[in-house]
């Protein structure tokens, strides 16, 4: 029954022919069309950047600039034990069909996210095989608890947007129900996405009455339709794509890394790892195709984020020893004559085309040989997130990867563990060495998170880690908006205005 009236309304939801506004329409372009809206995978750049704080919203929000995480839908949190935290949920908050927003609505939203078989992203992404236990003493008291103690676990929950409880929990939804500023008045697969105002919104209204979504996938047209008054806001531009004046750049948080399925021959191959390692030119990388806007990178998170190493340098650009490694490796049996995968996804960054071209022609220098295959988000997540594809073959990812929370834990359990959602491998002597970092608080966490860091290269070699980049937005000259690390990932629309 509870499947049948979400149907019923989401249906209704997306087709209304009627986007009444309070105020002028924000018209914003994207470099691709979300593959969904479902809530739980908010994770994902393409999703995360409509759906969070948007359509729905966390407990908590952390600030792009301190890190401090701030009241939501919670208006305080704390620790009541060691393994439990405590949340009072803020009252007079409705959902956008009317229904009121309360503590079990916010029990349920992480059960589904967390506790379920839909395979969310943010489970994989932010808790990894952590169940949680969640309860709700009444209508305005929400506990969460773990089965280990976890000292950023408010950090964790404030990846977690909130649903009512007549979400579907048997499978994912394509355009959820929230409590955010803005709800989902019309989707047109393959053309545009319009959002209006949530009547029902609890806070603030957006100065912006509607918000209207394109997508085209060449850099140089968002720019262009910037320049041509068809578009007020053009994200994930590149320098060269001509927004000119209008372009607004800014650190986004993001590394990209080239991931190698560490199980797969002759990946398996340490030794062959590292002459991948050895045949990317960063520097060149970095300079060309990013003209200088973004750094070569020796980790997977940026300076910021607690756990990052000063003191790492990256790997250095050297075929010929190289050569020497993968001349061990195959006088040794290895055959690495094997073809191997070169995957990525479409529109990932700007440049990743040609990105991915420059690596290729790297490694074929190498010896080795290297074909590549872009494809789209649903795509590349197939390759990207456990379980893996069986019969895949040989394989290197290029990601890119935001921390957005600002504690590399997340970038550790996903990324660095042996059985990590986005982890190719590793060994149970590493993961312990991980899981003791995370455990630490204050300057012992960051000096631990940031030894995890330094040993990875030698330890275990999953990743050519390539650059830490920079955005780069841009904006009509009647709308204000100050881009944040946090904005490739979560564009919070209630922070975009009018000019005066």
């Amino acid at each position: 029954m509870l499947s049948t009236a979400l149907a019923a309304s989401a249906c209704t939801v997306a087709n209304s022919d009627s986007v009444t506004a309070d105020g002028d329409a924000l018209r914003v372009v994207l470099p691709e069309e979300p593959p969904t809206l479902e809530p739980c995978e908010a994770s994902l750049t393409s999703t995360g950047v409509v759906v969070r704080s948007n359509i729905t919203e966390p407990l908590t929000e952390r600030h792009p600039g301190t890190g401090e995480l701030e009241p939501k839908l919670a208006t305080s949190w704390k620790r009541t034990s060691s393994t439990e935290w405590t949340y009072r949920i803020r009252k007079g908050v409705t959902f956008s069909d009317g229904s009121r927003f309360d503590a079990e609505d916010a029990a349920y939203s992480i059960d589904r996210a967390v506790n379920s078989e839909l395979g969310c992203n943010v489970e994989g992404y932010v808790f990894g095989d952590t169940d949680l236990k969640v309860a709700a003493p009444d209508a305005h008291t929400l506990t969460v608890a773990t089965p280990k103690a976890d000292p950023i676990l408010p950090l964790r929950l404030s990846f977690i947007e909130m649903v009512p409880t007549s979400t579907d929990a048997e499978k994912k939804v394509r355009e959820p129900v929230g409590t955010g500023p803005y709800r989902i008045a019309n989707w047109e697969p393959g053309l545009r996405l319009t959002l209006a105002t949530n009547k029902r919104y609890w806070g603030r209204a957006p100065a912006y009455g509607s918000v209207d979504y394109q997508w085209r996938t060449e850099g140089s047209v968002r720019a262009a339709m910037i320049a041509n008054d068809e578009v007020d806001v053009a994200t994930s531009l590149s320098p060269e794509d001509g927004a000119g004046d209008a372009a607004e750049q800014y650190p986004n948080n993001e590394t990209t890394a080239l991931r190698m399925q560490v199980t797969e021959p002759p990946l398996d191959d340490r030794r062959v790892r590292q002459a991948i390692n050895y045949a990317i030119d960063r520097e060149g990388i970095v300079g060309s195709l990013f003209q200088g806007k973004a750094k070569a990178a020796a980790q997977l998170v940026p300076r910021g984020v607690v756990g990052y190493n000063e003191s790492l340098q990256p790997w250095p650009t050297d075929l010929a020893k190289a050569r020497r490694l993968l001349a061990e490796a195959e006088a040794d049996g290895v055959d690495v004559d094997r073809s191997i995968r070169l995957i990525s996804r479409t529109a990932l960054f700007p440049k990743v085309d040609e990105t991915v071209q420059v690596i290729q022609n790297q490694l074929n220098d190498l010896g080795l040989d290297i074909d590549i295959e872009m494809k789209d988000t649903a795509g590349s997540t197939e390759f990207q997130e456990r379980p893996f594809p069986e019969d895949a073959g040989p394989y290197l990812m290029l990601i890119q990867h935001g921390n957005q929370a600002g504690d590399a834990a997340f970038s550790m359990d996903q990324y660095l563990l042996s059985k990590g959602y986005q982890s190719s491998g590793g060994t149970a002597a590493f993961d312990r060495k991980i899981r003791a970092a995370e455990a630490q608080t204050g300057a012992e966490r960051q000096d631990a998170l940031a030894e995890v860091f330094a040993d990875e290269p030698d330890e275990i070699s999953q990743y050519a880690y390539v650059a830490h980049m920079y955005g780069v937005i841009a904006l009509a000259p009647d709308v204000r908006y100050r881009p944040n690390s946090a904005t490739g990932d979560e564009m919070r629309l209630a922070e975009f205005t009018p000019a005066d």
